[in-house]
């Protein structure tokens, strides 16, 4: 065998492959990259312009639409899809968000609910989302202030936030804060670790510098924290694949899709603001003002004319003259449709945002689209699960900590209603089906219906009612577990049945 592949070798000459160092340019960093994802949400057309013009450098990057230079004035318009999507899923897991259950401890029921409108927890949730959608991650911190007798959360988004892994666990995380002394910018980092925090104070060229010369920091010292508690939690929804251990924003890899749709956009109002009627105008028929009797300039909004000269022949016909172009809709909306559905691809269905991309699509076909919305749904509740009890433990210990105790372990759940979609039409029809078919009990069919919107004794209510309602008992005798109410059968005379509530006489 070797002597033949050497042979093949020789008669066909194959050279192995040689390996080749190639060197790729990174276009952004990763803070470049942050700011970038930012400024989608924020939609901010001038921010953009900017943004993309002094971080051009190589011939893609140049050739992009929010790029491009222009030798007039050119209108760029954002459609502002990118904020319209990160708000609905925000608004979406919001309103989801049930409550918080402490388990058998009811005493903490009262206090939590101080701290959460104290602390202004349902908003600073909404804001870790937005953050955590937009910029790829963050982190809540908890701390405690004289200005406030309950623990003050806060969530820093990806710029500000700084993590430390040792062996894939996380060890400490960093807070980055700016302030201005004067023309100076220095910023503050607040490391927070199991059981300390500390504080150093930076000038713009790295420098470390005394905490004193800011009033806003020159209360701040080390401290130690009893019970290994670290009062910072990390949240992030979609891992980074190129930033090990940081997450990855909504709208991360649809820089040039968003730019596209954007190009299009911005080329059909121009279109229109070009398309509008034009006049041709003589100039002994241009009109004056009348009391100077000078000619009136052309404006392009109200007054829109083009002067041509006076035909002084014999035969001359002074008229005005109008024209139009004509402007291609279908060909904008077509390209329009066409790029929104490949930015709205993978992240949420144009049904949820009330778009229809397509007017001949049934029902049916949108509710096979909103799959996507509660894939991706999903996805951020499964996140919030893990991360919201965590929290929630972590602000309780803060507390106990300001009343002078030692940290405590509390159990905390958190529930999450069901999305609705599709339907409840829908699912009723499909859980019926099931229930019909004999594949599904009445107690499953009623946990599928109403899912974690009701609560366990709500279920097994509803669940006596629809058995008490079909005539349906349950026999005490065990492995039986059929729907018959009885079955009895008279050996002396007639046999009498009744099976399901109706009377049948079998054959003898």
């Amino acid at each position: 065998m070797n002597w033949f592949q050497n042979f093949i070798v020789r008669l066909f000459k194959i050279e192995p492959a040689r390996e080749k160092q190639i060197t790729l340019l990174e276009p952004y960093t990763f803070r470049e990259s942050v700011i970038r994802n930012k400024l989608w949400y924020q939609g901010d057309s001038a921010m953009l312009e900017q943004f993309f013009k002094r971080t051009a450098k190589r011939g893609l990057e140049k050739a992009r639409f929010w790029a491009a230079q222009a030798q007039g004035s050119v209108r760029k318009m954002h459609s502002g899809i990118v904020g319209i999507v990160v708000d609905r899923y925000k608004d979406i897991v919001l309103a989801d968000l049930d409550g918080v259950d402490f388990g058998d401890n009811a005493a903490l029921e009262d206090l939590w609910e101080e701290i959460y409108k104290s602390s202004r927890l349902n908003d600073v949730i909404g804001e870790a989302i937005v953050g955590a959608l937009s910029s790829g991650d963050g982190a809540f911190k908890v701390t405690a202030d004289e200005c406030s007798p309950y623990p003050i959360v806060e969530f820093y988004d990806a710029e500000n936030v700084d993590y430390v892994y040792v062996h894939s666990m996380l060890k400490e995380i960093k807070f980055y804060t700016s302030y201005k002394n004067g023309s100076k910018d220095l910023r503050l980092e607040e490391t927070y670790g199991h059981g300390y925090i500390k504080y150093k104070l930076y000038d713009e060229g790295g420098k470390e510098v005394p905490l004193t010369q800011l009033p806003e920091t020159a209360h701040l010292v080390d401290i130690g924290i009893e019970g290994d508690v670290m009062l910072g939690v990390p949240l992030k929804f979609f891992n980074s694949t190129k930033y090990k251990g940081r997450g990855k924003a909504l709208f991360d890899t649809k820089t040039d899709v968003l730019d596209g749709l954007d190009e299009i956009i911005s080329q059909w109002v121009d279109a229109i603001r070009m398309g509008r009627i034009k006049r041709y105008i003589p100039d002994n028929l241009i009109p004056r003002d009348p009391e100077s009797g000078k000619l009136l300039p052309a404006n392009p909004f109200d007054n829109d004319f083009i002067a041509i000269n006076a035909d002084m022949s014999e035969r001359a016909n002074h008229q005005v003259e109008i024209s139009q172009p004509q402007i291609s809709y279908d060909a904008y909306v077509s390209s329009y449709a066409s790029f929104l559905d490949m930015v709205l691809q993978g992240i949420i269905s144009p049904s949820t945002l009330g778009i229809d991309l397509k007017k001949t699509e049934n029902a049916e076909s949108q509710r096979e689209k909103e799959k996507v919305t509660l894939h991706v749904r999903g996805k951020l509740v499964d996140a919030l699960n893990e991360v919201l009890p965590v929290l929630f433990e972590t602000i309780l210990q803060c507390n106990d900590l300001i009343c002078c105790r030692s940290p405590q372990s509390y159990k905390v759940a958190v529930k999450f209603g069901e999305y609705a979609s599709p339907d409840f039409g829908t699912t009723v029809d499909t859980v019926g089906k099931a229930k019909q078919y004999g594949v599904m009990s009445v107690e499953t069919s009623v946990d599928q219906l109403y899912g974690d919107t009701w609560t366990d004794e709500e279920k097994q209510e509803e669940v006596a009612r629809i058995k008490a309602e079909q005539g349906i008992i349950e026999l005490d005798e065990p492995g039986v577990s059929t729907e018959v109410d009885s079955f009895s059968i008279d050996l002396e005379g007639r046999e009498n049945a009744s099976v399901g509530g109706k009377k049948n006489v079998p054959d003898e």
